[in-house]
């Protein structure tokens, strides 16, 4: 059984979900100054910030903006958790962390319950009957919306919110900053002379319902496939991640050759890159089989935990659209990118009814959707 997707919003760099999308069709960058923070002596420069007003950092950035989209979301949808039973799933890389490092530098009162985004979601949706936070590095977005579904399909919802929410962080810019010669001055996906990731923030939410409610759906999850294999507290393993791409076609009931597009991982770093071009390969066979292939790192940044959710948006705009973003910032593709379709330069039209969405996280914990077009 799938689940539906009856209603989404997302804050990015480039704006909202419509405005995301356009943005990206047009090869758009969010990338600007590092804001708020000590760039030089962090060694980063660079990121791809929500706009703020006013120089000062404003406080619990990322539950504002979570709760901005799981209002829109739930509107868009039009559930209403004080009538039917709505249980949210937020996953987060970094949850509200930026506040604890703020917090430990000027001192004062602080409410250790606001580093997850219960709060947040109940601004938005008093109503709602339990909010869980997860917490997954990089993939925690689908692992969101894969728990999502299964509530659905067991019956413990009418609906469940799937969201993702964050803001960079002192400490996770620092690591960057350590392993990086040169300050990259954008995160560039699959290209030769790529300089490595470069952070970006924001906020999705979906609203996840049974195939018998009674909605015009955007989409349709078939299925994650998950793995964890935790053979390194970062590199990524071909190992696992070919395990969770194939869980996902099994799962969704789907052979390699019904996929018509993928949204990449595509962090801009050496060991990500040329190990997912390899799987890709290794999946779909190195022949025009292959599905198109895009990437949104380049324009939106690494938005840690919230990445695979807001690939699942535009994975959603992409198939009710026919159209497909470029890959932002790639100008010369790595070697192993050979025989990739990638997306270049332009957007295009497509014939699109399945997406696969790849999200892989530290410690090789990792998420693959498959998304359908519905009427």
């Amino acid at each position: 059984m799938s689940a539906l997707v009856a209603g989404m919003a997302m804050r990015t760099c480039l704006g909202d979900g419509e405005e995301t999308f356009l943005a990206l069709l047009r090869g758009r960058a969010g990338v600007g100054g590092l804001r708020y923070l000590d760039g030089p002596g962090l060694n980063v420069l660079r990121g791809y910030h929500i706009d703020a007003e006013g120089p000062d950092e404003p406080a619990f950035r990322a539950s504002g903006w979570l709760t901005t989209c799981v209002r829109e979301a739930l509107e868009d949808a039009g559930v209403d958790p004080d009538r039917q039973r709505v249980l949210a799933i937020v996953g987060t890389g970094l949850r509200e962390l930026r506040e604890l490092e703020r917090w430990s530098e000027e001192g004062g009162a602080f409410a250790t319950d606001r580093l997850h985004f219960g709060a947040a979601v109940r601004e938005a949706a008093p109503g709602i009957a339990g909010v869980i936070t997860l917490s997954n590095a990089c993939s925690a977005g689908g692992h969101a919306l894969a728990l999502g579904q299964d509530l659905i399909e067991l019956g413990e919802a009418d609906a469940v919110v799937a969201a993702g929410a964050d803001s960079m962080t002192a400490s996770m810019l620092a690591m960057i900053g350590l392993v990086s010669e040169q300050p990259a001055e954008q995160l560039r996906p699959f290209d030769a002379v790529r300089g490595g990731a470069v952070l970006g923030e924001g906020a999705v939410a979906m609203v996840l319902v049974g195939e018998d409610a009674h909605v015009r759906p955007k989409a349709r999850v078939l299925g994650t496939g998950l793995s964890c294999d935790a053979k390194h507290e970062t590199a990524a393993d071909s190992g696992g991640i070919e395990r969770a791409m194939r869980d996902a076609l099994e799962r969704a009931g789907r052979a390699p050759e019904d996929v018509d597009l993928v949204i990449a991982h595509g962090t801009g770093t050496a060991i990500n890159d040329p190990l997912e071009c390899e799987l890709l390969n290794s999946i779909f066979g190195r022949d025009a089989a292959c599905p198109l292939v895009t990437a949104l790192k380049g324009a939106l940044g690494h938005t840690s935990g919230t990445a695979a959710l807001m690939s699942a948006d535009v994975a959603i705009r992409c198939l009710r659209e026919g159209s497909v973003p470029p890959i932002v910032g790639l100008r010369e593709p790595i070697p192993e990118a050979a025989r990739v379709p990638l997306v270049l330069d332009h957007w295009g039209f497509a014939s699109l009814n399945v997406v696969q969405v790849n999200a892989f996280g530290f410690g090789g914990v990792n998420a693959v959707t498959l998304l359908e077009a519905t009427p």
